[in-house]
């Protein structure tokens, strides 16, 4: 008896876990299409970085 319960269990786990994924995939879905890029053609990793040396922090000086 022990082992279909423990059964019963690990299935019920898994159909939770299941539709937790897939309420956060559709979160993310939701997220990807309103997000907006600043500008088109920039990757919004590396916006906004200035190429050359950077200005030192204060708390070096």
């Amino acid at each position: 008896m022990p082992i279909s319960l423990n059964k019963r269990l690990k299935e019920k786990a898994r159909q939770e876990k299941a539709q937790d994924k897939a309420v956060r995939r559709e979160q993310r879905k939701v997220e990807k299409t309103t997000r907006t890029p600043t500008n088109p053609g920039e990757d919004p990793d590396i916006a906004g970085i200035v190429p050359g040396p950077q200005p030192i922090p204060e708390e070096f000086l």
